[in-house]
């Protein structure tokens, strides 16, 4: 059994916060396209923790604990790096009210981003001389 005081309570806490967070969370797994273009999300984490008890008076030689605790956590995304040819650019996601609203809004500006690398690519005088 855990430790029955506030920082054994508070201990178990941030364990539980360790197992669900860790770099990934921040930095994503990268996603590859066909074409050679990369694309890595980066993600915010703020998190809090809470805990309290109280010896309890007893008639008997018992100890008498009572506590309790949590936690919370966010994640928000603030960011994609977009990885092409050696070329590193940065689609921020504008934070504020709303940001999964914006999140969504995002995903066409860093396709057209995509899109418009994918097809300058394919435009090189390297893939013209091939061509003709």
């Amino acid at each position: 059994m855990k430790d029955q005081s506030a920082a054994g309570i508070l201990g178990t806490a941030i364990e539980k916060i360790r197992d669900l967070v860790d770099v990934k969370t921040i930095v994503g797994e990268p996603v590859f396209s066909a074409d050679g273009i990369t694309i890595i999300p980066v993600s915010k984490v703020s998190y809090g923790f809470a805990s309290g008890g109280s010896d309890f008076p007893s008639k008997s030689n018992a100890e008498l604990f009572g506590g309790g605790g949590g936690a919370g956590i966010t994640i928000t995304p603030v960011a994609f790096v977009v990885i092409n040819n050696g070329n590193v650019t940065i689609k921020s996601v504008p934070t504020g009210d709303n940001t999964a609203e914006k999140i969504v809004g995002l995903v066409p500006e860093v396709v057209d981003t995509v899109s418009g690398l994918i097809n300058k690519n394919k435009n090189t005088p390297a893939d013209a001389a091939v061509t003709e």
